[in-house]
């Protein structure tokens, strides 16, 4: 009878849980026995991962190369066989301030994409290279070249989506060739690596929570990190707003409310408050800087982002990565909750 009690008071413990929106111990692999710990690494900005055949293939921002973690646990990242898998040569004007890799298998090929300059942030720009290997920890990465519409402005941020057959390119990029306010940016691309149509705006900063980032005159606005998020015929974008080096950075929300031409800024409905920000409670600054995945089985959301355990913290590299899952609300719009705590 005293096990058949405890057996009963951990199934009330475990439903109470459930209907809370939240796992009791947010574990991502079903077979494991134990739950993560977040920060999932020590640090490491701009997470980002992919699944495909078994495996989550996971990367963040290095500075000077491109690096995958291959696991099939993203909460063991730390005995990932992980590899270096393209240094840049010295002296071009990708060689410097790699940002923001992500990973994606596209047409029988594997891409990642990154933002880079030559040391001078004027001069970042999106570029990409290709892998013909199934494994993209195996076989040759190529350099393709940059990704750019004929403007050629300032780009960082660069993800990939596909859409009723047609290929996307989102990132943030400047409007003119000064700083002072970051957009978010769509374009059609024709292959992986060729912007085929003009970019169009569909996002500034409006509201005072995407505006903070006064550290020195001028005062920067910043919309970037954009990403899809595609639930029960609903699209949205999920974005980080305001600058990352201050407490305020969150992310915001944009939803598609038109029928097929994603390029109209007027189809994105932005939601009026952040949709992930700052928990002082929990320990939590600048969350920001998202990327999304699901369990194996594909029944779970996770959402992976970046954080500091402190106060003006920055930039910089105490940035950390750390993924809990997150709902759906009755309106088929992302739940994401409160960060959780270190643990």
């Amino acid at each position: 009878m005293q096990n058949l009690s405890r057996v009963f008071l951990f199934l009330v413990v475990l439903y109470v849980c459930s209907c809370s929106g939240q796992s009791m111990i947010p574990v991502i692999r079903k077979t494991e026995s134990k739950g993560f710990q977040n920060p999932i690494l020590p640090s490491g900005a701009d997470p980002w991962s992919t699944y495909k055949d078994g495996f989550y293939y996971y990367t963040h921002t290095l500075g000077n190369r491109l690096e995958i973690w291959k696991t099939k646990d993203l909460s063991d990242l730390k005995h990932a066989e992980r590899k270096i898998v393209w240094t840049p040569p010295a002296g071009t004007s990708y060689s410097k301030e790699i940002w923001a890799p992500e990973i994606h298998f596209i047409g029988g090929k594997w891409y990642m994409y990154f933002a880079a300059d030559n040391g001078n942030n004027n001069n970042h720009r999106m570029y990409v290279i290709e892998n013909a290997s199934a494994d993209p920890m195996q076989g040759e990465w190529q350099f393709k070249g940059k990704v750019s519409d004929t403007s050629d402005r300032w780009a960082i941020d660069g993800t990939v989506f596909e859409y009723k057959d047609q290929l996307y390119m989102l990132w943030s990029g400047w409007e003119g060739p000064i700083n002072g306010t970051q957009s978010i940016y769509i374009a059609k691309m024709k292959n992986p690596w060729t912007i085929s149509s003009e970019r169009y705006r569909i996002s500034s900063p409006v509201f005072d929570w995407e505006k903070d980032g006064s550290f020195t005159a001028p005062k920067v606005s910043v919309n970037e990190g954009p990403q899809i998020l595609e639930h029960k015929n609903k699209l949205f974008i999920v974005y980080s707003a305001s600058g990352c080096w201050t407490d305020s950075y969150a992310l915001g929300l944009l939803t598609f409310k038109g029928t097929n031409n994603l390029l109209d800024s007027v189809s994105w409905i932005k939601s009026k408050e952040p949709v992930f920000k700052k928990s002082i409670d929990n320990g939590v600054y600048a969350p920001g800087h998202n990327s999304f995945f699901k369990s194996p089985d594909g029944k779970e959301d996770w959402i992976l982002y970046h954080a500091n355990d402190a106060p003006g913290q920055g930039c910089g590299g105490h940035r950390s990565p750390r993924a809990q899952r997150f709902s759906w609300n009755k309106d088929g719009s992302p739940n994401f909750g409160v960060p959780l705590p270190r643990q």
